[in-house]
């Protein structure tokens, strides 16, 4: 049985499902107040939020809900057709006689398409696009051979401009709706806090690190949906293969090989086939990791672009991640790649013992040149090792940094004191070092600590301060470290600000915060407490004023976004 749907607006339901990291969240009230300008569709009396399925039935508009008549079964195959994108990209379709919900993978604006149905909700259910039917409003051609079976660049067949569009809608709806800040007023307005999304210029080679995955089983891609039962009747599980890839979307243990990423470098692509093509023929002396026998060697492959400080020349880095600590194994591989390029001016291995995905390593050895390479950014130079987090779009990065300074609005004294959370190497905080009077970062990672304060003594500046710590098991002698700034600027990972941060930020009465955030929907979240939180559940009398929200688009060809939201001090 094949069912018509026809698909509805709601850009944030995702939202609040990647809020849910950490347990201190489940105690919050999402959505305990009502905004005067927000849709009268969210519910007044919102529960607690104790699931991601709970997160994401909040924010379906009344009317939407499903009908006691249809219930779609998990396998049931249905008729799409989508005409706007959610959060993450994911398509979002209703049963036009019934109003049921269905969120669609990779379906986009004005495509039809048949879907399965994968999981059963209690009010929405989700699919997986089997084909299309007919193609959808601003379609392009995607370039890469492996689009459709990787997981990486899902908006690749969607115009540059139609994407733009969609990730500023995003965040403008996140903001309003989980923020609680109502839809903004046109820009010219000088009530309206969203600003225009600011493009990138390049869509295609921009980053400059790729991660790839080693394995023993292959994605043989079979153009339709299985599962991973009927998935494994097809496999041998006693014939070990060769992978290095990407993950297969939602297998953990499938790699889709790849040799050419359009996301990279073309001389990193270069390396990544030679890699490639030699462990191919050395698989025995070259094993790759197994994640369900946790036998092999070879675990992760990462490649890393940067440029000379003198000359301005790629620079590459190679880090071969292993499970046991033998580098000697890797040098037959690590004499072929560096005498085949010159650019290749650090080869290290990380050595990583644990069970888990992780890359950072143990231990570390340089197998050939240094152990980092180099990158320019505003001004100045940044000694980039293995672990390092930097930017990875480097050229986007120099706007993300200027927008950032700009919200700052610093006087031009070099009066004012700068706190920079989640400082990362310090980028940040030492591109404004030489307008401000000090600069105190903080970070968790005592190597990106050690490469931020190396970072600070090789351009020569003496006002920036990094300290090892961990914001989000702040104690009583927090603060004591650095005198009352005039600014914060924080830049959390995905879960967003502890609880206990954003308590303290509340406490500390900086005129200004700078908010810089990959994941809209936590930023949204954090916002409605530092702004709306006199009487709330934080019981403070202080709070923020929203005054800027800035889209960033640092990911071409993703559903990534990132946004800069500065927040004024309420007199």
């Amino acid at each position: 049985m094949v069912v018509v749907v026809a698909a509805i607006s709601l850009s944030s339901v995702m939202a609040a499902s990647s809020c849910l990291s950490r347990r201190w969240f489940y105690s919050l009230h999402l959505f305990p107040r009502r905004c005067s300008s927000l849709p009268s569709s969210l519910p007044s009396d919102s529960p607690r939020i104790f699931s991601a399925a709970a997160a994401l039935r909040l924010q379906i508009p009344r009317g939407s809900r499903g009908s006691r008549s249809f219930f779609p079964k998990k396998g049931q195959d249905l008729e799409l057709e989508c005409e706007s994108l959610a959060y993450k990209g994911l398509g979002v379709c209703k049963v036009v006689e019934t109003g049921f919900v269905v969120f669609c993978e990779r379906a986009l604006p004005g495509e039809r398409l048949v879907a399965r149905i994968v999981k059963k909700r209690k009010g929405f259910a989700e699919a997986y696009k089997l084909k299309t039917l007919s193609v959808h409003n601003n379609a392009v051609t995607a370039p890469c051979k492996y689009f459709g079976e990787c997981g990486g660049c899902k908006a690749q067949n969607l115009a540059y401009e139609a994407q733009l569009q969609a990730k500023e809608q995003q965040v403008h709806d996140l903001v309003a709706r989980v923020g609680k800040f109502g839809r903004s007023a046109p820009v010219d307005h000088p009530d309206s806090y969203m600003m225009p999304i600011v493009p990138c210029l390049s869509q295609y080679h921009y980053r400059n690190k790729m991660e790839f995955s080693y394995g023993t089983k292959k994605w043989r891609p079979v153009g339709e949906y299985m599962t991973a039962s009927k998935e494994a009747e097809n496999v041998d599980p006693k014939v070990m293969e060769f992978a290095l890839g990407l993950h297969a979307p939602g297998r953990f243990d499938k790699v889709l090989p790849i040799d050419h990423c359009l996301l990279q470098h073309d001389t990193s692509n270069q390396v990544l086939a030679m890699i490639q093509e030699f462990g191919e023929k050395n698989v025995h002396q070259l094993p790759p990791y197994d994640v369900r026998t946790h036998e092999g060697f070879l675990k992760h492959l990462t490649i890393r672009s940067g440029r000379d400080c003198n000359t301005g020349e790629l620079q590459l880095m190679v880090n071969f991640v292993t499970k046991d600590d033998k580098p000697e194994l890797l040098q037959p591989l690590v004499d072929r790649i560096s005498a085949s390029f010159p650019q290749l001016v650090s080869i290290v291995n990380n050595v990583n013992t644990s069970i888990g995905p992780s890359s950072v390593g143990e231990k570390e050895h340089v197998l050939h040149g240094v152990g980092f390479i180099t990158e320019h950014l505003r001004g100045l130079v940044f000694e980039i090792s293995a672990n390092s987090f930097f930017q990875t779009n480097t050229d986007q990065a120099e706007v993300l940094y200027r927008c950032v300074e700009e919200q700052c609005k610093l006087k031009g004294d070099s009066s004012e004191i700068v706190l920079d959370l989640f400082c990362g190497t310090g980028s940040i905080g030492l591109s404004i070092a030489s307008r401000v009077k000090h600069v105190y970062g903080y970070e968790l990672v005592p190597e990106a600590v050690a490469d931020a304060r190396r970072n600070a003594d090789r351009n020569g500046i003496l006002n920036a301060t990094f300290i090892q710590g961990d914001l989000n098991k702040l104690t009583g002698d927090f603060g004591k470290d650095f005198p009352k700034p005039d600014i914060v600027i924080t830049d959390p990972n995905r879960p967003g600000m502890h609880l206990k941060l954003i308590s303290y930020l509340l406490k500390l009465k900086a005129r200004r915060i700078v908010y810089v955030s990959c994941n809209p929907a936590t930023c949204a979240r954090d916002l409605d407490l530092l702004c709306h939180s006199q009487g709330g559940e934080l019981g403070m009398e202080t709070r923020y004023q929203l005054v800027h929200v800035q889209p960033v688009d640092m990911f071409p060809q993703t559903f990534h976004i990132e946004c800069i939201c500065t927040l004024e001090l309420c007199t």
